[in-house]
């Protein structure tokens, strides 16, 4: 399940990162085409970067907020709350180690 929804965000961060190629070949384009000055390719260029990344940006917070809702799903705990218990299980092993076998924990 995690691995099919990793490959998922992978290939749509792969087609960002495409897209910046793409969005460079098209910025070079208008340029030759248009007759627009290096400034204003540079502008062009930033302004689809910038949409570019907020795109990317969206497509991981959809991605961490359905990762969240599987784990909800299946029943899973957080990394967060598994050290938090492991470290609490830790704890009272060593309590009970400490204390002899004759006396009640």
């Amino acid at each position: 399940m995690f691995e099919l929804l990793e490959k998922a965000v992978l290939t749509g961060l792969g087609a960002i990162s495409l897209s910046q190629k793409k969005a460079e070949e098209f910025v070079a384009d208008m340029k030759e085409r248009y007759k627009l000055s290096e400034e204003e390719g540079k502008a062009l260029l930033d302004k689809i970067q910038g949409l570019a990344k907020d795109g990317k940006d969206r497509v991981a917070e959809m991605a961490e907020a359905e990762v969240k809702k599987a784990v909800e799903r299946f029943g899973l705990v957080s990394r967060d709350e598994f050290d938090r218990l492991k470290k609490r299980l830790d704890e009272l092993e060593n309590r009970a180690q400490e204390t002899d076998p004759g006396e009640p924990c």
